[in-house]
């Protein structure tokens, strides 16, 4: 089982690694924030993951609510950010 959450880890953190590609070469600011997303949505799930192997998924799930709240009202403010800066360009 502990070999299966290895597993797990790795692929996450591989598909993190994919995310900060588009974040870093990203030819628009949407893309960058829609990769910023895809690293916190994948961060979560890691963090629950860890959470299992540890025995403490309460704490863990905990955590990573917060973490998705912090995401989703920073994902709200860069929104809104690029909506009144006209966010076309790059």
């Amino acid at each position: 089982m502990t070999t299966f959450f290895y597993f797990m880890v790795l692929t996450l953190a591989a598909l993190i690694l994919v995310y900060l590609f588009r974040v870093v070469r990203g030819p628009t600011p949407y893309d960058r924030v829609l990769g910023l997303n895809g690293i916190s949505t994948k961060a979560i799930v890691l963090i629950v993951v860890i959470g299992t192997v540890y025995d403490r998924v309460d704490m863990f799930v905990d955590i990573s609510t917060g973490y998705a709240l912090l995401n989703l009202v920073g994902a709200l403010a860069i929104a809104k950010f690029l909506e009144q800066r006209g966010g076309s360009q790059s």
